[in-house]
């Protein structure tokens, strides 16, 4: 029987042990590279445990620089403080922040995703890793700048405008200049990034403000701050006008003891009873006049009017109107507030704690001297109707009901 020669090499190869081993070997060898080849094509996909050491080590150091300090990306949420110095109040302000947060608060996240792109998940695997890199370079903070104000009390003088400005100082989402700048009224002719300069630094999501109460009676004002910005939020603290009055006269007696008597300031004839507007003291309280400017240049819904007595005898209340108006969330409250019978009005206290309220100065809460009531009756009747108009213009009535 003949056999073909390729018959021939076929038997050679089969029948030979070495050559058959050889065979096998060379099989299983791919095997194994090709298996090594997809376990390090799948390791190079899973998360970098260099990042989540460097994330818990930068937490760390976060948290013994300053346990309350809040990361970049989680502003809205952390303790924004003011950071005036001379401020009374600034060592209340660390009692209403949050606590410090993990900087990496999704760190297990990448770990949890099941069934989608690798590319995907490799993407987002680098812009961690970048992200902490970045933080780890990054241990100032978020960036502060200085602003123009958002939102202005514009008055009125003896109304309660500093109490105002101290509580509004206790929530973190306001910053405030405490000194009053007069730009609009005295200082206009020194521009803006002067008026800028004046004001504290805040960061994104901060309101910036300041008071000035006598913007509120002064003629140029209204189109002034509509100039530099048509959308700025406008304050006004307004009490009964003959109780503001006495309150003018008390201040300004207390500078110049020798000024004339509230009687004679108040009247041009006291025979006649003609009052005498020309006195500043009088002139403040006829709230609806001054008004009229103002609702020239701004909508009626960018006003607040806030009571005078409502803010000594509800101040959680009134707060409350206030932060609504700001787009602020509620913070200032109740607990905040404690009424200090002494001076007639509340004072700020530790939301927590049993340490002693700050109160206003010394200048706040001084005794009004004893008015001849006839005067202050042909007051009363003279504020009368501008009172009127300024309840149909504010939509509010303040409840001064003795003028019925």
């Amino acid at each position: 029987m003949e056999y073909s020669p390729i018959y021939q090499n076929l038997h050679v190869v089969s029948s030979s042990p070495v050559k058959n081993k050889l065979f096998v070997f060379c099989i299983m060898l791919s095997l194994w590279v090709y298996m090594i080849y997809c376990c390090v094509g799948y390791c190079s996909t899973m998360p970098s445990l260099m990042v989540s050491t460097a994330s818990s080590k930068h937490s760390q150091h976060l948290e013994k620089v300053d346990p309350n300090r809040t990361h970049p990306r989680l502003q809205n949420e952390g303790d924004l403080e003011s950071e005036h110095q001379e401020d009374p109040l600034d060592s209340l302000y660390p009692l209403f922040g949050a606590s410090s947060r993990d900087v990496l608060n999704n760190e297990n996240g990448l770990d949890s995703r099941g069934g989608e792109d690798w590319d995907e998940i490799r993407s987002e695997q680098r812009t961690l890793d970048n992200n902490v890199v970045l933080s780890l370079f990054n241990e100032s903070g978020p960036v502060e700048s200085k602003k123009l104000p958002q939102a202005i009390i514009i008055g009125v003088k003896k109304g309660g405008t500093r109490a105002l400005l101290e509580f509004l100082r206790v929530h973190p989402d306001i910053r405030a200049v405490g000194a009053e700048p007069h730009f609009f009224d005295r200082n206009y002719d020194k521009g803006l990034e002067w008026y800028r300069d004046l004001m504290p630094e805040t960061q994104e999501g901060q309101i910036t403000m300041e008071k000035t109460p006598s913007y509120y009676v002064t003629k140029d004002v209204p189109a002034r701050i509509h100039t530099m910005s048509p959308d700025t939020r406008l304050i006004a603290v307004v009490r009964d006008p003959v109780t503001r009055a006495i309150s003018d006269y008390t201040q300004t007696r207390s500078k110049k003891p020798d000024i004339p008597s509230f009687e004679s300031l108040a009247f041009k004839n006291r025979t006649t009873g003609l009052i005498d507007t020309s006195w500043s003291a009088v002139q403040i309280g006829m709230y609806a006049k001054h008004l009229e400017c103002w609702l020239q240049y701004f909508p009626k819904d960018q006003l607040l009017f806030i009571s005078g007595e409502r803010l000594i005898s509800d101040p959680a209340g009134e707060m409350t109107r206030v932060q609504d108006f700001l787009g602020l969330r509620r913070v200032v409250g109740h607990k905040h507030f404690h009424f200090n019978p002494a001076k007639g009005f509340p004072c700020l206290k530790r939301p927590e704690g049993n340490s002693k309220p700050h109160c206003l100065g010394k200048t706040k809460g001084r005794t009004h001297p004893n008015i001849d009531p006839e005067v202050v009756q042909r007051l009363r009747e003279f504020y009368k109707p501008f009172n009127r108009r300024f309840y149909q213009m504010t939509g509010h009535d303040f409840g001064w009901g003795s003028w019925s």
